[in-house]
C-alpha cells in the first residue's frame, strides 16, 4: 500500500534516510551563487531599496504572510531579473508528485513558484511567512528539487521569508547532493537584495 506524505510535511532527516540525499561543504561544489555574477544598475538598485523599505511597513502590520510575500518582495525581484519575459515562464502552485519505489512512499506538494526555460526547471521558489526561519522551508523545497523531471542537470532553488533568502543547488547524480549559499538578510547595513538579484541573474544565463 502506497504511503502519501505531503512535501510541506518532509523533514531533512526524511531526505537523508529515504534518499540518502548528502550536503556538501565545499565551496567549489556551489559556484553560481559567488562567481561571474552580474552587476545592476542604480536604477534596480532604487527599485530594491523601495522593496526593502516596502518589506519594513509590512513588518509594521503584521501578519506577513506568504502571499504578501511573493506579491510585494519575490515579483517585484523576479520581475527585475527578466524572468517574466522570454525565454523564460513562470507557473505558481505547481503540483508534483514523487514516489519512493522501495519504500512505498508518494510525496505530494505545490510547488509556490517554478520556472521554467523552455522546458527546463530552471529555478524553484519557496516563500515561508515572515514568523518562520529559512530552515523551516529546506525539506519542502529539497524535496521539490529531488522531483525535477530533469535529472541530468542541477536543480537550483530559492528559499525567501520576505526578510530573508537563501539559495539551493542540488545535483542527483547515483547519490543526490546539495549545497547552499549564505543567507542574504534584509536588516544587514545596506541592501542584501542588490547580492539577490543578481545572482537570480546569474542563475538566469545558466
Amino acid at each position: 500500500m502506497i504511503q502519501t506524505v505531503q512535501a510541506k510535511n518532509i523533514t531533512l532527516r526524511d531526505l537523508i534516510d529515504q534518499f540518502d540525499l548528502e550536503l556538501v561543504q565545499d565551496d567549489d561544489f556551489f559556484r553560481e551563487w559567488q562567481d561571474n555574477l552580474p552587476a545592476i544598475t542604480e536604477l534596480e538598485k532604487q527599485m530594491l531599496d523601495r522593496v526593502k523599505a516596502g518589506y519594513f511597513n509590512l513588518m509594521n502590520n503584521p501578519p506577513l504572510l506568504e502571499k504578501t510575500i511573493q506579491i510585494a518582495i519575490a515579483a517585484p525581484i523576479l520581475h527585475l531579473a527578466g524572468f517574466f519575459l522570454p525565454p523564460f515562464h513562470i507557473k505558481t502552485e505547481q503540483s508534483i508528485e514523487i514516489e519512493i519505489e522501495d519504500e512505498g512512499i508518494l510525496i505530494k506538494g505545490s510547488l509556490d513558484v517554478l520556472i521554467l526555460k523552455e522546458q527546463l526547471w530552471l529555478l524553484i521558489i519557496e516563500s515561508k511567512r515572515a514568523a518562520f526561519s529559512i530552515e523551516a522551508g529546506l525539506g519542502q523545497i529539497l524535496a521539490y528539487m529531488l522531483g525535477s523531471p530533469h535529472p541530468n542537470q542541477p536543480s537550483f532553488g530559492m528559499i525567501t521569508t520576505g526578510g530573508s533568502f537563501i539559495f539551493l543547488k542540488l545535483v542527483k547524480g547515483e547519490r543526490p547532493q546539495y549545497a547552499a549559499s549564505r543567507i542574504f538578510e534584509l536588516r544587514n547595513p545596506g541592501n542584501d537584495l542588490y547580492n539577490v538579484l543578481s545572482i537570480l541573474k546569474r542563475i538566469s544565463q545558466l
